[in-house]
């Protein structure tokens, strides 16, 4: 599929999606979510790939959130409709993929933008990055989970505080309050966000697969039956066997994901 408004890149089992709407501060309008849906579905079918890393374009921003200019256009459920197509197409599909996916935040990550990187199941962000939830300002909530998501990170209170003023984070600010995992010079991000996904890309796929449906449980009625059926189905991989061969062999396991 060609691409109009992001770049896809694969190399060493990682796939790179950069949002490429530079001159709209990478903003998310209705192509560029459908153009991540294609993206994302066909890196994770995609035996090559083992993880993907998401960035924007440029130095200034990651994501500054949705292209509201349709907006005005829209009644009720027209609202309704635009947030659960996205919830469900992209942001969802980022969560409980079963490949990891690292958010390399360059810049602005606001509204949609920082929703976007909170789906993704790490987040690096560049030491001028800044954070929040301004869509209060418009007369808004946060359609894109981010309600949802950013008090299991941050927190119920902070994420009150942040959605309900509108503030900003600063980078050491979201990395204070766990919004983010590590906060880097802007030009040691990728390379950070890299070093990351390729610790990841060792260990078991199907382990790690389990391991993302497993932490995504968390906090529901039945999270913990989850972690014992993902735990149990992990002694059917051939995967488990190596692993536990190589560990009591003392040798280095090869995974091949089966």
């Amino acid at each position: 599929m060609a691409y109009q408004n992001i770049l896809t890149e694969s190399k060493d089992r990682i796939q790179y999606i950069t949002i490429n709407r530079e001159a709209k501060l990478n903003a998310l309008n209705k192509e560029t979510l459908e153009e991540l849906h294609a993206a994302l579905t066909a890196a994770f079918v995609d035996g090559q790939t083992g993880g993907i890393i998401i960035t924007g374009a440029g130095t200034k921003a990651f994501v500054a959130g949705a292209d509201i200019s349709g907006f005005p256009a829209l009644d009720a459920e027209g609202g309704k409709e635009l947030a659960r197509v996205g919830q469900t197409s992209v942001f969802d599909l980022i969560e409980n993929g079963p490949k990891p996916v690292i958010a390399a935040v360059n810049g602005f990550a606001l509204g949609g933008g920082l929703e976007l990187a909170m789906a993704c199941h790490i987040r690096v962000a560049s030491d001028n990055a800044k954070m929040g939830l301004p869509e209060l300002t418009l007369g808004l909530i946060p359609g894109y989970g981010g309600t949802q998501r950013l008090p299991k990170l941050v927190g119920k209170g902070k994420a009150m505080e942040m959605i309900l003023t509108s503030d900003m984070l600063s980078a050491d600010q979201a990395l204070q309050h766990g919004l983010v995992n590590h906060v880097t010079p802007q030009a040691d991000l990728l390379a950070k966000a890299e070093e990351i996904l390729n610790k990841i890309l060792q260990r078991a796929p199907l382990a790690v697969a389990a391991a993302i449906n497993a932490v995504n449980a968390a906090g529901s009625p039945d999270g913990f039956e989850k972690e014992i059926a993902a735990f149990g189905n992990c002694f059917g991989t051939q995967d488990m066997k190596e692993g536990v061969d190589a560990f009591l062999n003392k040798r280095k396991p090869v995974f091949t994901g089966k």
